[in-house]
């Protein structure tokens, strides 16, 4: 197995047991130095067990296929495990009978604090942990969980821990704009990860003749001379402005900007906070709005004009109150002229003809090119698409597109199995126009990608390095459709900046001598595990501030209230349910519910509709947990909770103030089949 001196390099510290960060470019061939690492540590490690964690679902089968199993696959068992997979069911013993294990993270930290035999996992199981993209080793991401366990293990001197392998492209300035606060972050990602980050210093020549950058251009327009459709929208909020009352003490900054999302987003928590549903529902609309602008600005008028039109289809029968029946007669009173706006040609977006231009130059006929472009909202790309497939320039060129998305539930959502087709489709030729939101920014190795194209995007340095690096292909280019003088051209100069400030603060962290490098990071680990636990100690006293009993659970559209907080407990750690009988009488039941894969011990039933008039606001769905109970399962974000201190609303149901109780099915069982337990 040959590895270029470069990675020969890199790999040397981690050939001696230590603990690394291996720092290369996108296309540097990080994880083939690992899957060299990894098979050095199994032929000279006795009992050794790999564990390779990536966080996209993704990048499991990738890494499986195209680089430890070609390598490692005849003489070791190796065996991917992701959400789709049965294995994860009983993980524990898929890692006691394999040598190498591939999963996501999240797998991984399940095991850990699982306590069913079969499926639990200790740090001290594995001898070799390799964390793919591993600049995500921070916060309460899944890969910082299980290093702060590790970290934790490593200051009482526990013994019997794993080797720590970390790859990646860029770890970022972690939005610091001066070196000082770029080191700290450096050194606060070695840290986590409990690791040393190295680099080639000996062979660069050699790495930048084998990773070359691809070619850079700001393909600039000029603003739209006119916006007819764009200043209608405004319009119409400043008469929702008029009519909603704002406080005194309320600005709002300029509408069409991810700023003014956030304050209205802001003043509808307030409205029901205060009880005030004009400026709840004012506010709710307005963001719709601001939406549909936002897409003016980056997709076509049409585009916009249907995400607001879908919208009021759906509030058409919903109206509660004048302040419903003010703004449904808003928009159906402006819908045609809206509509007459949307259509005219002469007013279009500057940006896809840009957009369309840069993909004709690309795409030749007899031109064999692959690119992927890149834009910010699965809504976005589902739009994109649809240009791309009823354009008849495009589709003459030979472009034959496909969307790719995160895997999740819902209709903007792929499965993993649609993920990973069209990722073969891609590989294989078959679809040369990858359509996509930042799943592909990390990891995706696509060697023939001669184009990248970032359409409407605000990211920071390492999102832009990762993207970038997806264009491996000799001469191939790098696009950043902008405005001209645009947040995008700025903010992608911006991350140029901070990419060089990235590479000097690493330069630094490498120039400590290795007694100064320990002592930093030691202390870094100190403070983080006590201001962990500093953390814990103010969730727990938060959760349980209140008595569950004296929490009442409103409805966040119509603000009548549903249930109690005693009402609700946990299923499985992860399901809040209703067990209050009585709740029934307060919703009805809509659609089923379709999930991409299937449960142990539960499947999804209908959604479920507050009852309370017009309203129909959702509020969750029916779950048949163990093949018995059909509880109520909710989202706390669709409604409001009245405490002893006030009103207020949480996205979460970690941000509650009260503590919930397990779920006990046996008493379940008992208050509903009572003459079983006779």
């Amino acid at each position: 197995m040959d590895l270029y001196a470069y990675q020969e390099e890199v790999v040397e510290r981690a050939l001696q047991g230590e603990n690394i960060i291996i720092w290369l470019p996108t296309g540097g061939g990080k994880t083939r130095a690992a899957v060299y690492v990894a098979k050095r540590h199994l032929q000279t490690t006795p009992q050794a067990k790999v564990v390779v964690l990536v966080n996209k679902v993704h990048l499991v089968d990738q890494h499986y296929s195209k680089e430890f199993k070609p390598h490692l696959g005849r003489d070791y068992t190796l065996v991917p495990v992701s959400g789709d997979t049965e294995q994860k069911d009983f993980f524990g013993k898929v890692v006691e009978d394999s040598d190498v294990v591939i999963c996501t993270a999240q797998i991984l930290y399940n095991a850990m604090i699982n306590t069913e035999e079969t499926k639990h996992v200790e740090l001290s199981d594995i001898t070799l942990l390799i964390i793919d993209e591993c600049h995500h080793t921070h916060k309460e991401s899944p890969y910082n969980k299980i290093m702060r366990c590790y970290v934790e293990k490593k200051l009482k001197k526990e013994q019997r821990l794993p080797q720590i392998l970390g790859l990646t492209a860029s770890p970022g300035t972690g939005g610091a704009n001066i070196l000082e606060r770029a080191v700290e972050h450096v050194l606060q990602i070695c840290a986590n990860l409990d690791s040393a980050i190295v680099s080639t210093k000996k062979y660069n020549p050699e790495l930048k003749k084998n990773v070359p950058r691809p070619i850079k251009s700001f393909d600039i327009v000029e603003k739209r001379l006119q916006d007819p459709f764009g200043e209608h929208l405004k319009w119409m909020m400043q008469l929702i402005h008029d009519f909603m009352n704002l406080p005194p003490d309320v600005t709002l900054r300029e509408c069409g900007t991810q700023e003014y999302e956030a304050d209205v987003v802001t003043l509808r928590k307030r409205g029901v906070e205060e009880d005030n549903r004009l400026l709840s529902q004012c506010a709710y609309h307005l963001r719709k709005y601001n939406d549909a602008l936002l897409i003016n600005d980056t997709l076509q008028m049409m585009d916009a004009y249907c995400s607001l039109e879908e919208f009021y289809n759906t509030m058409s029968n919903r109206a509660i109150d004048g302040t419903d029946i003010f703004l449904l007669g808003l928009f159906q009173e402006n819908q045609l002229e809206l509509k007459r706006f949307a259509k005219d040609s002469h007013f279009e977006n500057p940006k896809m003809a840009k957009l369309e231009s840069i993909l004709l130059k690309q795409f030749c006929p007899g031109v064999q090119s692959r690119g992927i472009l890149f834009s910010k909202t699965r809504k976005s790309i589902h739009c994109l698409n649809n240009w791309v497939l009823s354009n008849g320039a495009l589709k003459e060129a030979g472009i034959k597109a496909a969307i790719l998305t995160g895997a999740g539930n819902g209709i903007t959502y792929m499965t993993q199995h649609e993920q990973a087709d069209t990722i073969r489709n891609f590989r294989q030729g078959t679809v040369n126009l990858l359509i996509s939101t930042s799943v592909a920014e990390e990891g995706l190795d696509i060697p023939e990608c001669n184009l990248v194209v970032r359409y409407g995007l605000l990211t920071n340095e390492i999102a832009q390095q990762q993207a970038s690096g997806r264009a491996r292909a000799k001469n191939s280019q790098y696009s950043v459709v902008a405005q001209a003088g645009g947040r995008e051209q700025h903010r992608e100069i911006k991350n140029e900046h901070l990419e060089e400030l990235t590479r000097i603060a690493i330069d630094k962290v490498q120039g400590m001598t290795p007694h100064e490098f320990r002592v930093k990071i030691t202390k870094l680990q100190r403070e983080a595990i006590i201001s962990w636990r500093v953390a814990e100690s103010q969730k727990a006293e938060k959760r349980s501030r209140h008595i569950a009993s004296s929490v009442q659970l409103l409805c966040q559209n119509c603000f009548q209230s549903v249930a109690l907080g005693s009402d609700i407990k946990l299923v499985d750690g992860a399901h809040y349910v209703n067990v209050n009988p009585e709740f029934k009488r307060k919703y009805k039941v809509g659609g089923q519910v379709m999930l991409t894969r299937s449960f142990e011990d539960w499947e999804p039933g209908q959604t479920i509709i507050c009852n309370n008039g017009n309203c129909n606001q959702q509020w969750g769905f029916e779950m048949k947990y163990k093949d018995t109970a059909l509880l109520p399962n909710l989202a706390i974000k669709h409604f409001a909770l009245e405490t002893p201190e006030g009103r207020r609303t949480v996205k979460k149901w970690k941000d509650i103030s009260f503590t919930v109780e397990d779920f006990s099915f046996e008493e379940y069982c008992q208050f509903h089949f009572p003459d079983l337990f006779d």
